[in-house]
């Protein structure tokens, strides 16, 4: 699979700081590709990721999309490539409807008239939204907020989309409908990143997971070996998955102590319960 994303070397330092904000990343993310980026707050994490459309350019070293140098193009070119939401939907919306949000971005790109009906009718039953079309979109509930502005940077059909806490003041139905919406997305043959502290949803639903703490990565591997090493997970100031924990208080008992999701926790607690039966 060709790289969508391609990361060397790089530092990154704010005008007004003498500290590095990122230090040395070396990363790459194939296209198709669905990964999360986890760490606590000021890891550095939101500033990588900015660095994927232009919003940040780096101090040294170099950052490409699908082999192009982020230092050697426009934020307007690198965003037909690259779709990013952000962690506070109300900061992205321009317009006074659902779908002339929508709209905005389309036009943005250049789409025609047809097009941009077409794209705006297929989005809005995409993400269900549909009997929202002529509502404002501060009128939305937290869920519907998240679900229109990753609309808003679907629409054009960028390779990489890229959500920076999209669980955050979510329930848990709204977090199984954000599963839902990514499984759909990644079948899409999207790359998808996901920035968040949510480690939780993280268990169940990636595979790869990118650790990061103090502007550094610490971590980059299978989510089942990163989220269950807890030296990592001390470095990085993380709590493990509730299951995991619950899997090291029945790790005496034989239970696999590598569980992050609550299906593989209860398929070995029954295992255990039909062993002692036997016995």
């Amino acid at each position: 699979m060709p790289k969508a994303v391609e990361v060397r070397s790089l530092y990154f330092k704010y005008e007004d700081s003498d500290k590095y904000a990122l230090e040395d990343i070396n990363l790459e993310i194939k296209s198709g590709e669905k990964v999360a980026i986890v760490g606590e707050n000021g890891a550095g994490k939101t500033t990588l990721i900015k660095h994927f459309n232009g919003l940040l350019k780096p101090t040294k070293g170099y950052v490409k999309i699908f082999g192009v140098d982020t230092k050697q193009t426009t934020v307007a070119s690198l965003a037909r490539k690259v779709g990013l939401v952000f962690q506070n939907p109300d900061h992205q919306f321009f317009a006074e409807s659902v779908e002339k949000e929508i709209e905005f971005a389309l036009r943005n790109f250049g789409f025609s008239d047809t097009e941009i009906k077409d794209i705006i009718d297929k989005m809005l039953k995409f993400f269900g939204l549909e009997k929202y079309r002529k509502s404002s979109p501060f009128t939305l509930s937290g869920g519907e907020k998240k679900r229109l502005a990753i609309a808003s940077a679907l629409c054009y059909n960028p390779d990489i989309v890229v959500l920076d806490e999209p669980t955050v003041g979510q329930d848990i139905i709204q977090k199984r409908k954000l599963s839902l919406l990514l499984e759909k997305i990644s079948e899409m043959n999207k790359t998808i990143v996901v920035v968040t502290h949510d480690i939780d949803f993280v268990a169940e639903n990636f595979k790869r997971v990118i650790v990061m703490a103090q502007g550094r990565v610490i971590a980059d591997g299978e989510v089942n070996e990163i989220l269950t090493n807890k030296d990592i997970l001390r470095k990085a100031r993380l709590l493990p998955p509730q299951v995991t924990l619950c899997a090291w208080y029945l790790s005496d008992l034989g239970i696999s102590e590598k569980i992050i999701k609550l299906d593989e926790l209860l398929e070995e607690i029954l295992d255990l319960i039909k062993g002692a039966r036997l016995c």
